[in-house]
């Protein structure tokens, strides 16, 4: 039975925790949406104009602020552009529903992670397009936004080459390097992960549980161990400094695509068919 003082400390952790996310959720809503919201502007503005304001940052917050007006507007955009790409990418999962078994669950799997990396990217497209409409109402840019993409079928197709190559690429040298330099540290000693070997070892042969053999090698461990970090780093240094990289190309083909020939009602119609929270959008234009 757990003491006084060990319980005070679990309620002063969950307590703690709660707070915390609060905190992270706020700030996420209220700060850092909007300055991204602002850096996509600016981007925008810069690849189609080739010029930038002298303080891009707070520029970058005034666009959003006098685009947007209300915080709730600004939050029905975004949602809604996502709102749209999801519900139109749900029709590509459906192949591996389709299938069924391990293998349908797992070819869906890879179908939804590479549908949410692309949506992450048209979004921050379509909101850079509302953004740089000013002089069109946001629901109606939003639209427009969305259906750029699927009006024209060879600009998203190379946008996404360009998002899974520069990915990939991005994965193997940052991710292979940090893979390196930790499996080559951990080889300074090659018996670090021995005790935690043993203690696997020993609890699949007290029946508590039923980890794979070859979890209870020290090498495997730090393989698996070398490759969660390379993974982790490549997470962090892909998304500060390759993934803006990657959407300032994928933005300069979208916007000059937009500027040549915007979509029209008849191309919002074909996408109100396919998707209701579009139509929902469309409605509000």
């Amino acid at each position: 039975m757990l003491d006084k003082s060990t319980d005070k400390a679990i309620i002063g952790l969950i307590i703690g925790l709660i707070v915390g996310i609060i905190i992270s959720v706020v700030i996420k809503i209220f700060i850092t949406n909007r300055v991204k919201a602002g850096q996509i502007g600016m981007m925008a503005k810069g690849v189609t104009d080739d010029e930038l304001p002298d303080a891009p940052f707070k520029a970058g917050l005034e666009e959003v602020k006098g685009r947007f007006g209300k915080l709730t507007a600004f939050f029905f955009v975004i949602n809604a552009i996502k709102g749209v790409f999801r519900q139109i990418g749900r029709t590509f999962t459906r192949f591996g529903q389709a299938v069924g078994g391990d293998v349908g669950g797992g070819i869906m799997s890879a179908i939804d992670s590479a549908i949410q990396t692309v949506i992450s990217y048209l979004a921050d497209c379509c909101l850079g397009w509302v953004m740089y409409n000013k002089n069109t109402g946001t629901a109606r840019a939003a639209c427009e936004g969305a259906a750029i993409f699927f009006k024209h079928g060879k600009t998203l197709v190379r946008n996404i080459g360009r998002i899974f190559i520069i990915s990939f690429i991005s994965l193997v040298i940052i991710g292979g390097a940090f893979f390196g330099i930790a499996y080559g540290l951990f080889q300074l000693n090659p018996d670090l992960f021995a005790p935690l070997a043993n203690e696997i070892a020993e609890a699949a042969a007290r029946g508590e549980s039923s980890n794979p053999e070859w979890l209870t090698v020290p090498g495997n461990l730090a393989l698996i161990i070398a490759a969660v970090i390379g993974l982790v780093m490549y997470g962090i240094i892909h998304s500060v400094f390759i993934r803006p990289f990657i959407l300032v190309g994928v933005l300069r083909n979208f916007m000059a695509e937009g500027i040549k020939e915007k979509p029209t009602e008849q191309d919002f119609a074909i996408l109100d068919g396919k998707s209701a929270k579009f139509a929902k959008l469309h409605s509000e234009a």
